[in-house]
């Protein structure tokens, strides 16, 4: 990370940092972190029905009462837990809440009879890919084209019974 870069982060501590599940006020803080993180970010219609869907893996991180990140995850019918979307304001980053957001919603999914935990993540998305290698995702396959740039995802996956938790 360059010196600008480190600067431009807020340096705060993670005990100070709240993870709890989303409520319908966190939408618009939530909406404002996917838009700066993705290209294509989701529509408000998607978080709702998701909210109400999924109200104990949908999480954000919180601190001093401001939404700094966000993690949607679910159950599929077949048993894998399924992260749909996770980031974190850009100012915030380089902290550990992306990681504390992820423990907490794999423990969340593995409580709910996840067997496995599944995500798709941009080829070019290093730290995301860095992330998930240390908590011990492995890329699966590529899927070709995955994103409407046509840029390429790597699809990885947590088996359960290697989670590491930590």
């Amino acid at each position: 990370m360059s010196t600008s870069a480190r600067e431009a982060s807020r340096r705060i501590p993670l005990a100070m940092v709240i993870i709890r599940p989303a409520k319908l006020f966190d939408i618009p803080e939530v909406m404002r972190i996917e838009a700066e993180a993705f290209r294509e970010a989701y529509p408000r219609g998607l978080f709702l029905t998701f909210l109400e869907n999924n109200p104990d893996t949908f999480l954000v991180a919180e601190y001093n009462g401001r939404v700094v990140g966000y993690v949607m995850g679910y159950l599929r019918p077949d048993l894998e837990g399924h992260i749909m979307s996770i980031a974190v304001d850009k100012d915030y980053r380089g902290n550990g809440i992306g990681s504390a957001l992820l423990k907490e919603v794999i423990e969340r999914l593995i409580r709910k009879g996840a067997r496995y935990i599944g995500l798709e993540v941009r080829v070019s998305n290093l730290g995301a890919i860095a992330l998930y290698e240390r908590l011990g995702f492995k890329k699966v396959k590529r899927i070709i084209g995955y994103y409407s740039d046509g840029e390429d995802a790597y699809y990885m996956l947590l088996p359960v019974e290697e989670w590491r938790g930590s």
